[in-house]
């Protein structure tokens, strides 16, 4: 035994869960709704810690051998349980009392052989199917299930009543297995099915067909048959078997699934089923044994409308491929379906065709086929799919002559276009051509059908779309996914094109017009490109917000930037890059304007602060430094005995003496006056000579007074003559108060040129400025001088 694993609990919130067998739709919305899955983990009975909750519970596929009361009673909401592929044997319904919302009970693939009935009104869904019943399980219970849509039975044996309880339901299905049906010799069964939609019949799978059982049905409209083995020998006794199933008027649908046959039986069963009122003949998983000969083969009038034939399997190497597609290419049909069958070819029709419907999807048809074909005239969908077709200027050949073809699909094939000066012949008629999965290029564009309104080229190896593609105005619908475009196409040459598909391309930077070009686009698909994150791909994504949000497909979520790194995975709708880094005109302007307003408002500031006032003296002390550390200190020790020579006007004696004197002299530097330095008995020039010569700077206070002082005139005369003659390294000019230029007499031109170049400094009024001028003042001085005394001078 094995040991119980934990049950899976999933909770639903608001979430469906739906089961479709059948026709029967079981679906649940509410929420705190709960689906536990114990199928293959070999349990041999129901779990006991199931939630009581649960509504959806899967014990399939274990080792169950018998079902209790107690086992499931406490599951008040189930709805679906499923019991199938077990070992259980015999099972009273009556376990389930207390379920009173179970809909979907599965009890198929047991050994069951009876069973012990209860009402339970709300069942949908009954499968007592592949199970050991002698007879058919039916209940007089099973006449109250009013609700009931499909049911599955088996039995080894029927009876023409059996199923008399229930003739008066509605079912949408009975499936009737009779894989262990058996027939006693010279007896021959009946039984009677009064009323369900369609009617499943399963045989035994490895045996070949023998069930001579007459069953009738009143109203069914589909009919299944499921593994039918027919020889030469036995194949009538199937079409015997087929005769009281197929003479309701109201069976439409008829279906083979899983058939072994001779080709001389299968075609002896399209010859009997020809005049049946059937409408659609549908046969799945073929096996054609033995020969394929020349059959005769009689096109009655008939109903039948489709056949469709899928997965063909021949065990047949060596036959007339004439006799084989022959009989298929003139039928007298409006649909033929003849999928993954592997045929090479098919035939032309004979005599002109009622076909208007062709699906020869997963052949090995090549370019050859149907071509000089002209009895298709009324064919209007062909479907050629995962074929093996190459050139496709020979498929436009094939369709000259279906003049009413208007769906064409060539997909999934090999097909290529290559020609130059050939033009493609297609038939007008096409509006719906499918060329996905290829090998197509840029060059499919010149061989294309005029009228074309849908025209899908997904999964190809197109790089662009040319420029002069005139003559697909009528294109509406255009599908261009997974190739290499590098570039979103605008509507210039599909002047009508309402649906574009351009995902999975290489797509960059798409252009911001597109949405002006294609005025009639109501559906774009363009997600899942390289999207490149600058400022060339910020007018497309202003204009995508721009529109619908049912016009872009797929938005926002496949639309990321992969390049640059650092926008790799960023939602478009999320990218943000300003307007003044896009625009370089506005950062131009932006620039200049910025530029501007803190020049004006530097120029305020140093207007206001007198910062040009600051600039220059701070120059000045510079410059005065630099000089003195160039001037050989022997040199300048030679005959000084001064530190300055002030010159002054005596109407500005007093700020000399009070304000210019005392803060030099505080700091060690000995100044030369007139009126205490002068010699007695020598000369006023004499006197300014010498003192001029005999200190290492000269300062000269100027004013206006300065200006109108007959002796300063004198002084200034010999400082032009001499000192300026010599760099006047040594000469210091304050201005005390403006002088105007034109009150400078002119022979003082070198004063001029100093005043006009600014090599003074100015005695600033407010005291905040004193400590800047008086620092530019001692850094002239900044020298230790040896200086010569005075009295060796009166000496000599």
């Amino acid at each position: 035994m094995s040991k119980d694993k934990e049950p899976t609990v999933i909770s639903l919130h608001s979430v469906y869960v739906m089961t479709l067998v059948w026709g029967t739709l079981i679906q649940f919305s509410e929420e705190s709704e709960f689906v536990v899955d114990k199928s293959k983990i070999g349990l041999t009975r129901v779990p006991k810690d199931l939630p009581p909750q649960t509504k959806v519970l899967d014990v399939s596929q274990n080792f169950i051998t018998e079902l209790h009361l107690s086992d499931i009673s406490f599951l008040s909401q189930l709805t679906v349980l499923r019991l199938s592929q077990n070992r259980m044997q015999c099972l009273d319904i009556s376990v389930f009392k207390f379920n009173q919302d179970l809909e979907y009970l599965d009890l198929s693939h047991n050994q069951l052989q009876t069973i012990l009935c209860h009402p339970i009104t709300s069942l949908k869904h009954l499968d007592l199917s592949f199970n050991d019943f002698e007879a058919l399980p039916i209940c007089k219970e099973f006449g109250n299930l009013t609700q009931l849509n499909f049911l599955g039975l088996s039995a080894t044996k029927l009876q023409q009543l059996d199923l008399l309880p229930i003739a008066h339901l509605h079912l949408s299905c009975i499936l009737l297995d009779l894989e262990r049906y058996y027939m006693k010799e010279n007896e021959k069964e009946s039984l009677q099915i009064l009323n369900t939609k369609k009617l499943h019949l399963v045989f035994h799978p490895n045996s070949f067909f023998s069930v001579q059982v007459n069953i009738s049905v009143k109203s069914v409209g589909c009919l299944q048959l499921a593994n039918i083995k027919l020889s030469d020998d036995n194949c009538q006794v199937f079409i015997t078997f087929l005769l009281e199933l197929t003479q309701g008027p109201t069976l439409l649908n008829f279906t083979l699934n899983h058939v072994e046959t001779t080709w001389k039986c299968l075609v002896g069963i399209f010859q009997f089923l020809w005049p049946k009122p059937v409408e659609y003949l549908s046969i799945y998983n073929l096996t054609i044994v033995e020969s394929i000969d020349e059959e005769d083969f009689i096109y009655y009038e008939t109903t039948l409308k489709g056949v469709k034939i899928e997965h063909i399997t021949k065990r047949v190497f060596i036959f007339s491929q004439t006799a084989l597609y022959r009989v298929f290419s003139d039928m007298n049909i409006r649909m033929l379906t003849i999928a993954d069958t592997h045929f090479i070819h098919m035939l032309c029709p004979q005599v002109p065709s009622t076909f208007n419907f062709l699906n020869f999807t997963q052949n090995v048809f090549t370019d050859s086929v149907f071509q000089n074909c002209k009895t298709l005239a009324r064919l209007e969908t062909l479907i050629l799919q995962k074929n093996k077709l190459e050139d496709l200027f020979k498929i436009s050949l094939m369709t000259k002559d279906m003049l009413s073809l208007e769906i064409l699909d060539v997909s999934s094939n090999s097909l290529e276009y290559d020609r130059h000066g050939e033009n493609c012949t297609w038939v007008g008629s096409i509006v719906v051509l499918n060329l996905s999965s290829n090998i197509l290029t840029d060059s499919v564009f010149r061989c294309l059908p005029p009228r074309i309104k849908v025209l899908d080229l997904h999964s190809n190896r197109i790089r662009s779309i040319p420029k002069d593609v005139a003559h697909l105005e009528a294109l509406q619908e255009l599908n261009v996914a997974s190739n290499s475009l590098a570039h979103l196409p605008g509507c210039g040459s599909f002047s009508s094109l309402s649906i574009l598909t351009i995902d999975y391309n290489s797509i960059s930077n798409p252009s911001a017009d597109f949405f002006q070009s294609c005025q009639k686009i109501r559906s774009l698909k363009a997600g899942n490109n390289p999207f490149q994150c600058t400022c060339e791909l910020r007018d497309f994504i202003q204009s995508l917000g721009q529109v619908s949000s049912d016009v872009v497909e797929s938005w926002p979520d496949s639309y990321e930037c992969e390049y640059p790194e650092s926008y790799k995975g960023t939602l478009l709708k999320d990218f943000r890059v300003s307007e003044l880094s896009c625009n370089t005109a506005l950062l131009i302007v932006t620039i200049g304007v910025t530029g501007l307003a803190l020049a004006l408002t530097m120029t305020g500031l140093c207007v206001y602060f007198d910062l040009p006032w600051y600039l220059r003296m701070l120059c000045q002390w510079t410059q005065t430094r630099r000089r003195a550390r160039n001037v050989p200190l022997e040199e300048l020790q030679r005959t000084l005995q001064f530190h300055a020579f002030i010159s002054y006007s005596e109407h500005d004696s007093a700020w000399v003496k009070n304000e210019l004197v005392p803060c030099l002299e505080k700091e060690g530097i000995k100044i030369c006056l007139h009126e205490r330095n002068f010699v007695p008995g020598k000369s006023i020039m004499e006197n300014i000579i010498n003192c001029i010569e005999k200190s290492y700077k000269s300062i000269f206070v100027l004013s206006p007074n300065f200006v109108q002082s007959e002796w300063c005139h004198y002084e200034l005369y010999f400082a032009h003559h001499n000192l300026f003659h010599e760099g006047s390294d040594n000469l210091i000019l304050i201005l005390l108060d403006p002088i105007p230029q034109n009150s400078i007499p002119g022979k003082y031109h070198k004063l001029k040129a100093l005043m006009a170049q600014r090599t003074y400094l100015e005695w600033p009024k407010e005291k905040s400025k004193h400590g800047l001028f008086w620092a530019n003042i001692r850094a002239a001085f900044n020298i230790k001088l040896k200086l010569v005394a005075e009295e060796d001078d009166v000496k000599t």
